[in-house]
């Protein structure tokens, strides 16, 4: 049995779609989907309809598209009204999503009972930014750069005055939450779409895009709690990191110039549980 994670997927994109369909079963194993499957409720149930039938049991967290309004989408949800919604759609398809009780990962062999998956919905704050660039002038700052992010149209932060305010509530939820789980002495495998930590944003064709990409508030949480492994997508930069003896995986798809389509989905499937062999990809940090 295995936990395998996947995020970006990008249904909307017809050769990503297409892809889904044709990936092989692994009847047996879990999978972490880690935000921005589409931006629509019909291309959320597509996709889980899709995976629900291919593996035991699906886990989901929400990215940032997955929570866009868009003007032609004849849905009237948005903000956090909209992630309610995408909740209880994953529910109603079985799927486990950040608001329910974190499960412990049933693996076979000495794993079993020692993991509890975590999945977090934890937004953005424009703090992943220079100290001298103040958060009102944060998305000035990127646009100099001829950079803005879409969720500045299409994500809603309603009823929040702000994405900054809901990612400060979202903050607070998830530390209590976490704090509870690390009680019982399994390590915990955090799931979030956004890095938990700025120094693994690494986006040099457009660095200031880091300020839609994380908290600083989350930056030591993989110290503060008993973690095993981090997982993260929203960079569309495949990659294995180490912070701190921890396991950061960057697992997404991307859109069709991320990928390339002989391999399939399923070939960009990463590997959680068991803990792989993972040392000759180790960054330092």
């Amino acid at each position: 049995m295995k936990l395998w994670a996947i995020s970006d997927l990008h249904i909307a994109n017809r050769s990503n779609r297409e892809a889904l369909t044709e990936m092989p079963s692994y009847p047996d194993d879990w999978l972490i989907i880690a935000g921005d499957v589409g931006e629509t409720e019909g291309q959320l149930r597509f996709a889980l309809a899709e995976l629900g039938t291919r593996f035991r049991q699906l886990l989901w967290v929400p990215g940032n598209h997955d929570l866009w309004t868009l003007h032609h989408d004849p849905s009237p949800h948005r903000g956090e009204d909209k992630y309610r919604r995408l909740v209880d759609i994953c529910r109603s398809f079985g799927v486990l999503t950040p608001e329910d009780p974190y499960p412990l990962w049933p693996g076979a062999g000495e794993g079993a009972g020692r993991y509890r998956i975590a999945p977090l919905f934890v937004l953005y704050d424009y703090s992943f930014r220079p100290d001298d660039v103040a958060e009102v002038e944060a998305v000035d700052w990127a646009a100099e750069s001829g950079v803005l992010c879409g969720d500045e149209i299409l994500l809603h932060p309603d009823p929040f005055p702000s994405r900054p305010a809901w990612c400060a509530a979202r903050v607070r939820y998830t530390t209590e939450r976490l704090a509870q789980a690390a009680t019982d002495g399994a390590k915990l495998v955090l799931i979030n779409h956004f890095p938990l930590r700025q120094d693994l944003v690494r986006l040099r064709r457009i660095p200031r895009f880091s300020i839609w990409c994380g908290t600083r508030h989350t930056e030591d949480w993989h110290r503060r709690f008993p973690v095993a492994a981090v997982v993260y997508g929203h960079l569309h930069i495949k990659g294995t990191h180490f912070r701190d003896a921890v396991r950061f995986e960057e697992v997404s798809l991307g859109y069709p110039r991320d990928w390339v389509r002989e391999r399939g989905v399923a070939g960009y499937l990463r590997q959680i549980l068991p803990e792989p062999d993972t040392w000759l990809t180790r960054t330092p940090g």
